[in-house]
């Protein structure tokens, strides 16, 4: 459990899932992506950037995300957007069937 008291800890491939999750959604950029996993889970899942920066690393690194740099407005430093690859997309759909079968597997210890 975690100290702050919000629930399990994530490993590292569990918040790549989820990122992964983001950006199925729609291309994101880096700061976009943490604030998203803040919206989306109501503060529950709360990652230092400090983590996400180094994950996305990874995840295009392994060929599950494509990143494009674009220029915005001038005095304003470009963002790296990322996608999902035709890899990302099938391990995302490998990790949500996985993560469902924990869920339920989990639910019936626990109880639901």
């Amino acid at each position: 459990m975690s100290e702050r008291g919000r629930g399990p800890d994530l490993s590292r491939g569990e918040f790549g899932l989820l990122i992964l999750g983001l950006v199925g959604r729609r291309e994101m950029y880096g700061y976009e992506i943490v604030a998203q996993l803040r919206a989306t889970t109501d503060g529950v899942v709360d990652l230092p950037e400090g983590t996400v920066y180094p994950a996305l690393r990874r995840l295009e690194r392994d060929g599950l995300i494509a990143g494009r740099w674009v220029e915005m407005a001038e005095g304003t430093p470009r963002r790296r957007y990322y996608r999902l690859t035709t890899a990302g997309e099938h391990a995302l759909a490998v990790g949500r069937e996985e993560w469902l079968r924990f869920k339920a597997a989990a639910d019936s210890v626990l109880g639901s």
